[in-house]
């Protein structure tokens, strides 16, 4: 067995809830949360971290979960977009986002979403100016930003 062959086992907590799974040390965070864990909601576009599709929480900080790999997660608590939601009740900047049109193929809405969920744990009234240079890692190709930017400052106050 070669070393990219061998099995590391990775603790994590995810959304609250505890998780040991053994993946190979390439394994992407993002790859344990979609294949090995079946969260789909955390979603792959440019593989190289740019793009703010899969964006995560990792111990409170954002995080491209295609460029971190899992074994770099090993003891954090992760919070992706299944966990934004308390139960059947969205989380209002979830609902904000789709009452103001924040989303239309839904490709980068999670990470959307994640990333504005840590601007607004940080900074509940946030400027429009301050979301601007908050979202600035999370790309879109349908919306144009504009229902993007209503719906996180609507969802602010």
């Amino acid at each position: 067995m070669t070393t990219a062959d061998a099995l590391y086992t990775v603790n994590v907590t995810i959304n609250g809830q505890p998780h040991e799974v053994k993946v190979p040390a390439r394994r992407t965070l993002v790859d344990l949360l979609r294949y090995d864990l079946d969260m789909t909601g955390t979603k792959e576009t440019c593989s190289v971290g740019v793009c703010g599709a899969c964006t995560v929480l990792i111990d409170g900080e954002i995080a491209a979960s295609c460029i971190t790999l899992a074994v770099q997660a090993d003891g954090a608590n992760i919070t992706t977009i299944e966990g934004v939601a308390n139960g059947e009740a969205l989380h209002p900047l979830q609902q904000s986002f789709i009452d103001h049109g924040g989303f239309q193929c839904g490709i980068c809405t999670s990470g959307q979403i994640v990333a504005a969920k840590s601007l607004l744990d940080s900074n509940p009234s946030p400027t429009e100016d301050e979301v601007k240079e908050w979202m600035m890692g999370n790309l879109c190709r349908c919306t144009g930003y504009y229902q993007i930017m209503e719906s996180i400052l609507k969802a602010s106050k």
